[in-house]
């Protein structure tokens, strides 16, 4: 049961999610450990200017020269009554008054002042920022996040195109070798059904054996057509309709209705007929092995200005809420004799030859499914 939800994609993802959350951490010991030597080192240059006024001359020679060794760290020293009187490493361009009392106003929310006294009338304040280098580690794991997670998504689209090139590879050289393999007993056939005609055979045979060889001829057309760009032309998509519904209501049961349902005869649209049939017989013999022989299947057909929807809809017995994404998956069926790639191959005529869009608009477990075909109208 668990293996339904492990895969390689969610495997990947929670090794970068490890990585990332060891990364943060890390960096979020190495910054508070560099933020409290980063403190130490102010106390110290605090302490260093309050000893400048009241030691000997080597003393204060000693703390100016400890205050001038910082050049890191952003300071600003103050007054009790918070007057700046002196700064450090802060940009020169930012010495205007102004600027200088927004940058206070900075260093003031970041850390609490460090109090010292020059005398013992005198007290000032010392107001600290962070170095370069501390803000750099501050973000750097967000910026390894983004960049692990980019790298992620990278490689699981490389995979999954890669994967989907070969499968669609697998696809078109079945197809072709498919077309390969019906193409020559169909010749021979066509030889044989015009001898017969010469003989004294039931012309009404003949008639039924050409019908299914042309239909054979059909299917091969189509398999043929798999893998490289079909010609779209305008063609009057009702009477494709018409004709495959009653195609497939001659080989359904008695108990069910096939009907289409048009507000105008002619609906043209840009099309491979061929293919487009195959994905209309594919979508009504869904519907059929899931009706047990009763119910209506109804192609309803609408126009925009550009574009014209058909709707084919059953009565059967619906699609599960957690297969709905996966019908158009290769090798996924319900049924118990069936290859899965009906549904996938049909989705690829509509979405990639004709440029339209095949989807599930609705299902409802007991009460029927219905599939929406979009594609562009001739204007």
């Amino acid at each position: 049961m668990l293996r339904q939800f492990i895969t390689w994609k969610s495997v990947l993802v929670l090794i970068a999610v490890v990585i990332a959350a060891v990364s943060l951490y890390y960096a979020n010991n190495l910054t508070k450990k560099l933020a409290i030597e980063e403190r130490n080192k102010v106390i110290f240059i605090s302490e260093a200017l309050e000893s400048i006024g009241r030691t000997t001359e080597s003393d204060i020679i000693l703390a100016t020269s400890i205050i001038e060794k910082n050049t890191t760290i952003p300071l600003i020293q103050t007054d009790e009554k918070d007057s700046i009187l002196n700064h450090n490493n802060i940009d020169s361009t930012e010495n205007s008054p102004e600027k200088l009392a927004i940058i206070l106003a900075e260093l003031k929310a970041l850390h609490p002042p460090i109090k010292i006294s020059i005398s013992n009338n005198e007290k000032q304040n010392i107001y600290y920022g962070e170095s370069q280098l501390l803000k750099e580690l501050r973000y750097f794991p967000y910026v390894l996040l983004c960049i692990l997670f980019l790298f992620v998504i990278i490689v699981v689209s490389y995979i999954n195109s890669t994967g989907r090139y070969i499968q669609d590879r697998v696809w078109v050289g079945m197809s072709k070798e498919t077309a390969h393999q019906l193409g020559t007993p169909l010749t021979s056939l066509f030889a044989w059904i015009e001898y017969l005609k010469e003989t004294q055979v039931e012309t009404r045979a003949l008639e039924e054996m050409e019908k299914d060889i042309n239909r054979l001829q059909l299917i091969a057309d189509r398999f043929s057509k798999i893998g490289s760009i079909p010609s779209l032309h305008p063609e009057n998509l009702i009477t494709h309709l018409h004709d495959i519904a009653g195609y497939m209501q001659k080989r359904a049961s008695r108990n069910i209705i096939i009907k289409v349902h048009s507000e105008q005869p002619e609906v043209m649209v840009f099309m491979c007929g061929p293919l487009f049939d195959w994905v209309i017989e594919n979508l009504l013999r869904n519907s059929l092995d899931a009706m047990d022989g009763r119910g209506m299947i109804g192609i309803q057909v609408y126009q925009t200005y550009n574009q014209v929807i058909i709707d084919v809809a059953d009565t059967g017995k619906g699609i599960a809420s957690n297969n709905l994404k996966k019908v158009f998956k290769p090798g996924f069926s319900t049924k118990l004799r069936g290859w899965g790639l009906g549904l996938s191959l049909s989705k690829r005529i509509i979405d990639e030859y004709h440029h339209g869009d095949l989807f599930v608009k609705k299902s409802e477990p007991g009460k029927g499914t219905t599939f929406r075909i979009i594609l562009k109208k001739q204007v």
